[in-house]
């Protein structure tokens, strides 16, 4: 990574568990978006790593989900870190920063050619300790990232589609010749990196929202969702959604006065 020392000091600040490399096809189907989003939101907001290369489809959604839970990310660079690339992502970029890293082996200034892309990936498969391929056509360049994470030695998972979708022909490849494991939630990714399911406890498992909004209520004293939202500092319609889960988890309560916490037994 370029400069080397200061990479180290910024994943070594980071909190996490586990990394977990989220690659796929570029010209992403809804339905490998809709994985993608599953997978690394699930993952991310239990405290997992979400790494992958920045680019459209996949990877950019992989972030994204992270990003919206509050979670940690990292996006590999093809090219320097003050290029970004592609342009579309350049806001993109701006919030992983913020939640994460933008990260290079080249200097600044470089461009982006597509060996670098093919280079680029042996990092994202080296950081990752498992790598799940979303989607990916026969010849998708997520497969070189497989390949690198295969000769590393470390888990590699494919998300199975429809055996008549061009999309998901690379990842049935990679189960079918590379025996990867066939990755359907984020529980079986967790299984891939080692990590035991019963260790991710239920408040993990939480929206960072619904964390905020419980932190808001009170045992004792109903409160109006205005009041709570404030508090939260969230708006009233996403306290309100918030509230909604709550209630069916028979954690927060309704009243004539307002929401409060159940009662523990």
């Amino acid at each position: 990574m370029f400069p080397t020392q200061t990479t180290t000091r910024i994943l070594h600040r980071m909190q996490y568990r586990g990394e977990i490399a989220i690659v796929g096809a570029r010209a992403a189907t809804p339905y490998g978006e809709h994985m993608a989003s599953e997978l690394a939101g699930d993952l991310a907001a239990t405290g997992t790593l979400i790494v992958s290369g920045g680019a459209y489809g996949i990877d950019g959604t992989a972030h994204r989900a992270a990003l919206g839970v509050g979670g940690a990310t990292v996006a590999f660079l093809a090219g320097g870190v003050d290029r970004a690339y592609p342009s579309g992502h350049q806001q993109l970029f701006e919030k992983i920063r913020g939640g994460g890293a933008v990260l290079s082996e080249v200097p600044c200034g470089t461009a982006p050619t597509k060996w670098r892309f093919l280079s680029r990936n042996r990092l994202i498969a080296a950081l990752g300790g498992a790598t799940v391929v979303v989607e990916a056509g026969w010849r998708s360049g997520s497969l070189n990232t497989a390949g690198h994470a295969a000769a590393l030695g470390r888990p590699l998972g494919a998300v199975p589609g429809p055996v008549t979708s061009a999309a998901s022909a690379g990842c049935h490849r990679l189960m079918r010749e590379y025996d990867a494991r066939c990755v359907t939630n984020a529980e079986e990714v967790r299984e891939l990196l080692g990590l035991d399911a019963k260790d991710v406890t239920a408040e993990e498992r939480r929206d960072p929202d619904q964390i905020r909004v419980l932190d808001a209520l009170s045992a004792r004293t109903a409160r109006a969702p205005r009041d709570l939202a404030r508090t939260a500092g969230l708006s009233e319609e996403r306290v309100a959604a918030m509230l909604g889960l709550l209630s069916l988890d028979g954690t927060a309560i309704r009243t004539s006065a307002g929401w409060r916490l159940a009662a523990v037994d």
